[in-house]
């Protein structure tokens, strides 16, 4: 990989730093040759400070290091996307990120709908659907679970797509209120599916 630290007449290039396994933006420093070199050698993400004016590795101070996963350059050789895991809070501020959020995975839509089932689970609306079933509790709960898992198998038996796709969608629907049931997290089943995969 070549970069093109000479566009910054101090030699440096900004450096984003997301985390491997959340993909979440945790914070933007900026590297020169030297600060890449000793990134590279020690698997520590180190920077070159502007304040200080010296190379500067992330957790130095704090304890918080980020251990290098991957780098790779942008399409002009003058920026890094840098993985990272990191050993702690990334910000200062002691946040996860620079930009004060959680640093958590994040399943888009998947995500969303988790929050509204455990706000549901709070906050019991006589009329909400899910509210009444964390009412009714776990027996309950695991039985619709079984129920929508056996009509989602007999949908695949059958060449109706719509149908199918409407039973798989009720079956993780019914499986997500489950594991908040039971105090867990699509997160926590991902991180098994991850470890499986090694």
């Amino acid at each position: 990989m070549k970069l093109d630290f000479s566009k910054n007449p101090e030699g440096l290039i900004p450096a984003i730093i997301q985390d491997a396994q959340t993909q979440k933006v945790l914070m933007l420093g900026y590297m020169n040759e030297a600060a890449l070199k000793q990134t590279q050698e020690t698997g520590q993400v180190t920077f070159y400070s502007r304040s200080k004016k010296r190379l500067w590795t992330k957790g130095e101070e704090s304890g918080h290091f980020l251990t290098l996963v991957s780098l790779e350059a942008d399409c002009d050789q003058d920026t890094l996307l840098i993985q990272a895991t990191p050993n702690g809070p990334t910000c200062h501020q002691g946040t996860d990120t620079c930009w004060g959020e959680d640093n958590k995975a994040f399943y888009g839509f998947l995500s969303h709908l988790e929050d509204t089932i455990a706000q549901r689970k709070v906050n019991d609306a006589d009329d909400s659907y899910v509210a009444s079933l964390f009412r009714e509790g776990i027996n309950k709960i695991a039985q619709k679970v079984g129920e929508e898992a056996v009509e989602t198998v007999i949908e695949a038996k059958d060449d109706n797509a719509d149908l199918f796709l409407n039973e798989s969608a009720d079956l993780l629907f019914h499986l997500l209120i489950l594991l908040q049931a039971k105090g867990f997290s699509l997160h926590d089943v991902v991180d098994i599916l991850e470890g499986r995969q090694k």
